[in-house]
């Protein structure tokens, strides 16, 4: 893709509350100096905070939460934003609906996981729930970081990415 700067990733969910937030905060974690994770949502939580449950499950991974904070995809199709490199949708509904033309024509990929927001049960359970898609994103996020991505052009990054998704041969 490039040598000059990381590969900028975007992670959208509706309400960039848990699974976007999670990739953001995980690829950045894991990703070096080659990738620039951000999230974002069409419909952002109204008071800008991730799901509790979000943090507690990042930080009981050693993963820092700093900084998170729920925005909306319109901060990244303003002229001053990031260029991206790649766009990924975690939920159904985001991957549904007609997105904001992203600065660097970005190729995009979907990879569907459950909400653990919506598990309805103790702490302990909903916790569980979330930490169980922390650990699937972690996994998947190791695959894309595995990609040999200065020897590929944006058709291939689609391909592999796309290849990626949760339930794909590749995955």
């Amino acid at each position: 893709m490039t040598d000059h700067h990381p590969i900028r990733v975007l992670f959208l969910c509706a309400h960039n509350a848990a699974r976007s937030q999670m990739a953001e905060a995980i690829l950045n974690h894991i990703g070096s100096a080659r990738f620039q994770a951000y999230s974002a949502g069409s419909q952002p939580t109204a008071d800008g905070q991730p799901h509790p449950l979000t943090l507690e499950a990042l930080r009981s991974a050693g993963i820092a939460t700093a900084g998170l904070r729920s925005k909306s995809w319109d901060e990244f199709s303003r002229p001053d934003a990031p260029e991206l490199d790649l766009v990924i949708t975690l939920c159904d509904q985001s991957a549904g609906e007609a997105c904001p033309s992203w600065p660097g024509q970005p190729v995009t990929a979907h990879w569907g996981y459950e909400d653990p927001s919506r598990v309805q049960a103790s702490h302990d359970e909903q916790l569980y729930a979330f930490k169980h898609v922390l650990h699937a994103l972690h996994q998947r996020l190791e695959l894309l970081m595995s990609l040999p991505l200065s020897r590929l052009d944006k058709f291939m990054l689609a391909h592999h990415a796309r290849g990626l998704a949760p339930g794909s041969p590749a995955s």
